[in-house]
């Protein structure tokens, strides 16, 4: 009975994830002796029983068409037995347990123009999220600036030749699909005018109760407007983050004069050596210029060069920020401060517990 509960297949929930482990996985599971870089972008992890498995990460794109899947899927169905997997962070890598396949997939992954890297002391690919091409209330794009900024800084992928590991994330907006809140650079879109009002429509589109229950600020509530049900805006409340066109497509949020790009930095999740951090924000606003947004990917260049020539090894960006301190900090980068810099939300998280380590 036991064993017929067992196999029995249910229609909800997903499958099992030991079903898609490589076989040399399976066998050594939670039996590794340890793991070692052997080249930018190669790893080898080494079972208590011998046994190998070799990584091998390259970059790839967030958003992917069905051809270039295939593509993939091809090359591990030739060197990996048809086993590969995508990171957090959009790098897809080929597990293989036999050395002499690593050279001929590193090849054939360049002919289809993927560079090999992004492992240990080097930038991963950026994370990122819709952007223009699909998302209604995003105030940049995502791929476009996530393509200009790693064509400056490939080389940070390609070798380990950084202080210690880089991590750069991209959102559209300040409601963050990507990982901009705890990233070591940020490049986070911004909307600087509240959204406009199309009176006439909203009763037809909108329903009230929900528009004015979507503002995290209260900064919208009912109102009649030329004898119309419709609802007003207190603006000095409105914090532009999009979620009452959520759920509201005549609250119109774009701007294309006055939406842009903010960048922020310190962050990260890892616990090794620090708590994890938030990121902060260094520069306030620069324009949407594309199709290659030259002032974000400047910025964003510069930064990660300031912090590759001063850091000590393995310090993560915000580690060397806080060692320093702030004000050198912004004095160095060629920052100037402005009142933006100036956190008076009250409910910051600054003083939030934000990890596992434990003090009694």
């Amino acid at each position: 009975m036991a064993q017929a509960v067992q196999e029995r297949r249910t229609d909800f929930g997903p499958p099992h994830y030991e079903q898609f482990l490589p076989p040399v996985i399976k066998k050594n599971y939670g039996k590794w002796k340890y793991h070692e870089i052997l080249r930018p972008g190669v790893m080898v992890h080494v079972a208590a029983s011998g046994d190998s498995l070799y990584t091998v990460r390259a970059a790839s794109g967030r958003l992917l068409s069905v051809d270039k899947i295939r593509m993939y899927c091809d090359l591990a169905d030739k060197y990996c037995a048809g086993h590969l997997r995508f990171t957090s962070r959009h790098n897809v890598e080929f597990l293989t347990d036999k050395k002499e396949n690593i050279e001929p997939l590193i090849a054939d992954l360049k002919k289809l123009g993927h560079p090999v890297g992004g492992i240990g002391n080097a930038i991963s690919s950026i994370v990122h999220t819709q952007g223009w091409i699909h998302c209604h209330s995003a105030a940049t794009d995502a791929s476009g600036i996530v393509k200009a900024v790693m064509d400056e800084l490939i080389e940070h992928f390609e070798e380990r030749k950084l202080p210690g590991k880089l991590r750069i994330a991209l959102a559209c907006c300040l409601n963050m699909c990507g990982a901009v809140h705890c990233s070591d650079i940020a490049i986070l879109g911004i909307h600087r005018r509240p959204p406009k009002i199309n009176h006439k429509n909203l009763k037809k589109t909108c329903g009230i109760p929900n528009v004015t229950a979507s503002c995290p600020t209260a900064a919208i509530r009912p109102a009649t407007v030329e004898g119309l049900p419709s609802v007003e805006l207190i603006e000095e409340r409105c914090m532009f983050c999009a979620n009452c066109y959520t759920v509201c497509p005549s609250m119109t949020l774009n701007n294309p004069l006055n939406d842009g790009v903010s960048i922020w930095v310190g962050g990260k999740v890892s616990n090794a050596r620090s708590e994890p951090t938030f990121s902060k924000l260094a520069i306030p606003y620069l324009p949407n210029n594309p199709p290659r947004w030259p002032e974000v990917t400047q910025a964003v260049k510069s930064l990660v060069e300031l912090w590759a020539k001063n850091a000590r090894k393995y310090e993560r960006m915000g580690e060397w920020i806080e060692r320093i301190g702030w004000p050198k900090f912004f004095k160095m980068a060629g920052i100037e401060f402005q009142k933006e810099h100036i956190d008076d939300f009250k409910h910051a998280g600054l003083t939030f517990k934000r990890s596992t380590h434990l003090t009694f």
